[in-house]
């Protein structure tokens, strides 16, 4: 990243800068000069000759009429090589020599081979050199190997030695405070949790005045939200506002499969952090090793339960000089460990919430800053259709409706994408190449308006935003029913309706199609429906026979972590009394949407109808159909 710097201690995503001592350039040309100045000597055997033995008695004459270009002496050779043209066989021309057997003479002289007059160069062959060249060649050539082969290996052990050393160090990436910095005017939502943040910006800006009167230093904030919801923004804007560096790693990546990495990465962590003081480190998902501590773990000799130890000491550490403010975030506050949520560790716990609806038309203005959007995109409405959606969820819609325009070689991001791009994120993708016999299409087409008829029907649903036959992700169909308003509560009464919603697709197979031919597309439905009431039942206590009491209990570290399922102690009595009043509440769900459907029956058929041969209906198109 650009907006990241190196300080000792801390392993930076960057590239790493070009060795300076490369010696590969050097050893490649030694090693090609030391190889031709080798071969030098086996030259002249590369070349094509045509020899022809003689008598030394005719070499003496052929010498003496002047007809050789040179002699050489090789041992008890005389070689002679023919100063006339060269000949040419099969198209290559060759050389001619002639050589004579030499006899044990004392010099060239007696042999009649120096002669003033005639200037045919003569020259002896040197046995030591080559004698040389046989016996050390081959050394040389293996010592050169080893040397690269050498060089190679401690080039490499050089490396691993470096990744040793920064294996123990911490991998925090540290952003730095003059550039691009985020403030808090760029978040744009979450006002209270601003105002929070404030007063550890002003600590971090005006120290003095909080340490005269006493007060201590703030040593944890814990952001506590949904994924996406933009903690991580918030703890950037922390720094930005205070002017600090700001030092960003995520919990996993303090955890190894080697017991004392992860704690060594804490303390080093730590450590540079007072030395660049005042500072902001950035925890995110602490949940990864600050979850609950018990016996199961290892006994006090588990990895994780050793960094967590350390983070603990760390932070008991701090006196109140050290400007060093540590912020952590999860999504999952209920399995962290007790220490890590005491005083004095944790000063502030603020909950970030999902935007509400102004909150996320400002998101979705944020996002558009920087790409082309046509006059009629309507954040407004934009904004009313994503109830409980994270600003992550609504950066992931523009740019999903920029890949499409783009796709399309469109200029500008009109309404229309950006609304294909939103279906396309809730709904998932068109299934084009799955395709549906003609019953198959008539079934799902009754029972997506079985949903929809049922939920108009009733008072406490949903508007029918839009009914779909068009295979998409894993469904043949869809009827998206979307909330006109942020609801933090949901109501008895709407659970009721919402279940017989759900059982309207199921209701409408069997009323059009017989018993015998209802499908297995309501499995998910009937999945959901089960889920809602036993919900209700077991943890929302909405029924008087069965009680106000909290039958949803999680066992994993016995603590009451709400879910749906049966705690194991529950009575015999108690669980019958459940499962016979969840499917009470099924049934009468069910009996419910099915009087809806034979009550408007004639309607129901019209719509499908139409939606065989639209595939697609609106909101608009839909509540066309019950205008008097």
């Amino acid at each position: 990243m650009k907006n990241e710097k190196n300080i000792k201690g801390f392993n930076f995503s960057k590239k790493p800068e070009k060795n300076k001592n490369n010696f590969k350039p050097i050893i490649i040309l030694l090693l090609l000069s030391f190889l031709v100045a080798s071969l030098i000597p086996y030259i002249q055997e590369w070349q094509e000759f045509v020899d022809k033995d003689i008598s030394i008695t005719n070499l003496e004459k052929n010498f003496s009429k002047w007809i050789y270009k040179e002699i050489l002496i090789d041992g008890n050779k005389a070689i002679a090589t023919l100063s006339g043209e060269k000949i040419e066989e099969n198209g290559i021309k060759k050389i001619q020599r002639e050589i004579a057997i030499l006899p044990t003479t004392d010099s060239l002289k007696d042999l009649g081979l120096k002669n003033p007059k005639i200037q045919t160069e003569i020259s002896v062959k040197d046995k030591t050199s080559e004698a040389f060249w046989n016996e050390m060649l081959p050394t040389i050539v293996a010592f050169v190997l080893f040397f690269i082969v050498s060089l190679f290996f401690i080039s490499r052990m050089g490396g691993m030695a470096n990744n040793a050393m920064t294996f123990w160090k911490s991998r925090a990436r540290l952003f730095d405070k003059d550039k691009d910095k985020i403030l808090f005017k760029d978040v744009a939502w979450a006002d209270e949790e601003k105002e929070e943040l404030q007063e550890i910006v002003d600590f971090l800006k005006n120290p003095k005045k909080y340490k005269e009167i006493g007060a201590k230093i703030p040593r944890g904030t814990l952001l506590v939200g949904p994924p996406g919801t933009g903690k991580t923004m918030l703890a950037r804007a922390i720094a930005g506002e205070s002017n600090v560096p700001f030092l960003s790693i995520s919990g996993s990546e303090f955890v190894e499969m080697f017991v004392g990495v992860g704690a060594s990465r804490v303390r080093d962590l730590f450590t540079n952090a007072k030395k660049i003081a005042p500072a902001i480190i950035f925890i995110d998902e602490i949940d990864a090793i600050g979850k609950k501590r018990g016996p199961w773990l290892g006994g006090g000799h588990d990895e994780r339960e050793q960094t967590l130890n350390q983070i603990l000491t760390e932070m008991d550490g701090f006196d109140n000089d050290t400007n060093v403010i540590v912020v952590w975030a999860t999504n999952r506050a209920d399995v962290l460990d007790k220490a890590l949520l005491r005083p004095w560790r944790f000063d502030r716990k603020i909950t970030v919430n999902l935007p509400n609806q102004a909150d996320r038309e400002e998101i979705l203005k944020i996002h558009a800053r920087d790409k082309k959007m046509a006059k009629d995109v309507d954040f407004k409405a934009l904004a009313s259709s994503t109830v409980w959606f994270s600003g992550a969820d609504l950066g992931n819609i523009m740019n999903e409706a920029a890949i499409i325009s783009a796709r399309y070689n469109e200029k500008m991001i009109s309404w229309a994408r950006v609304q294909e791009a939103f279906e396309r994120i809730v709904m998932g993708l068109r299934k084009k190449s799955l395709v549906m016999n003609e019953q198959e299409k008539k079934i799902t087409a009754y029972h997506e308006v079985g949903h929809a008829l049922v939920g108009k029907k009733l008072i406490h649903t949903d508007p029918v935003h839009k009914i779909s036959i068009t295979p998409r992700g894993g469904a043949l169909g869809v009827t998206w029913f979307m909330p006109e308003k942020d609801e933090i509560l949901t109501s008895k009464a709407k659970f009721i309706d919402e279940l017989s919603t759900l059982y309207g697709g199921r209701a409408a197979e069997e009323i059009f199609f017989g018993k015998d031919f209802i499908t297995t597309g309501a499995s998910n439905d009937i999945e959901r429906a089960t889920k809602i009431a036993r919900a209700m039942v077991t943890k929302y206590g909405m029924f008087d026979e069965i009680g106000k009491e909290n039958f949803a209990w999680d066992m994993i570290d016995g603590n009451h972590l709400w879910v749906d399922g049966q705690r194991p102690y529950i009575s015999d009595k108690t669980q019958d009394m459940i499962d016979i009043k969840v499917k009470e509440i099924l049934n009468n769900a069910y009996e419910k949407a099915r009087e809806i459907i034979i009550k408007y029956k004639d309607l129901h058929i019209k719509i499908s109808n139409d939606l065989l041969v639209k595939e697609e209906i609106s909101r608009e198109e839909f509540e066309e159909y019950f205008v008097s």
